[in-house]
């Protein structure tokens, strides 16, 4: 089959313009079909503050009440997004922006209170507020897209088809749009992010564990090796293998291009 490269970039590099323009300029060289999905949550914080709302999260995701639903729509479906557009457009690809609201790509129903293991190791309920779990994803139309030599730059928003815009975790929007495209291409998912990968200690910038296994994982959340926003992004690598995407890696932004770096998600 035809390959396809989803790449996922983090929030802290998008507010970097030095790491951004490298990942925008790799991101443009790929070959062939590719999908760019982004995050935002540092701006969204920033913008969140400057109009005095409170940004709370839990286990590396972000509680999202009414107001900050507002702020996310804002700076993830429009600053972020068409800024990203606007940038690729400049380097010769077209881009498209796309929330998953945008042709119904990815529906979604609002998160019911979750069991979330906090920081002290204890498990709590916790209220997400306007979250969406992803309940489908259309690969058919990401594929058409594709086929017709548009790259969609996708913001991490749902919907529920009921008229509400959820926001959705950047990791599960990069692995359900991975996951999609997988029965119509070898689809190669790349994290990027402002690490060399996935490190075994965080003050250490060489500590790169090589590989990592649903068995594995386990081993290091336990021992505390992993934690935080890691473990949303490793659970959702491990869905997207599980789910017959080829390739997941999760590495330093500026290595998207070169082989036999950062993480591997098997």
């Amino acid at each position: 089959m035809e390959q396809v490269t989803v790449i996922k970039v983090g929030g802290a590099v998008v507010e970097d313009p030095s790491q951004l323009t490298t990942l925008l300029d790799n991101f443009a060289a790929i070959p062939g079909k590719k999908i760019l999905v982004h995050g935002g949550g540092r701006r969204a914080t920033k913008v969140a503050a400057q109009l005095g709302i409170e940004s709370h999260m839990v286990g590396g995701r972000r509680i999202t009440d009414a107001e900050m639903l507002s702020v996310v729509t804002m700076v993830y479906g429009g600053l972020v997004n068409k800024n990203l557009v606007a940038q690729l457009q400049a380097k010769g690809v077209n881009a498209l922006g796309l929330t998953g609201a945008d042709m119904d790509v990815i529906r979604s129903h609002k998160r019911p209170l979750k069991k979330v293991r906090m920081d002290d190791g204890t498990d709590e309920m916790v209220d997400f507020g306007y979250v969406g779990d992803v309940d489908r994803a259309d690969g058919k139309r990401l594929a058409q897209l594709l086929d017709s030599g548009i790259i969609p730059v996708v913001a991490p928003l749902t919907h529920d088809g009921n008229g509400n815009i959820l926001n959705t975790n950047a990791d599960t929007m990069a692995s359900t749009v991975a996951k999609a495209l997988a029965s119509y291409y070898d689809v190669t998912l790349i994290f990027s992010f402002e690490k060399k990968g996935v490190l075994s200690n965080p003050d250490d910038d060489d500590s790169v564990i090589p590989v990592i296994t649903h068995e594995s994982y386990k081993q290091y959340v336990e021992d505390g090796t992993i934690s935080g926003g890691m473990m949303p992004k490793i659970e959702n690598a491990l869905e997207a293998v599980d789910a017959g995407v080829k390739k997941v890696v999760i590495t330093l932004a500026e290595n998207i291009n070169k082989e036999d770096c950062g993480t591997v998600i098997n």
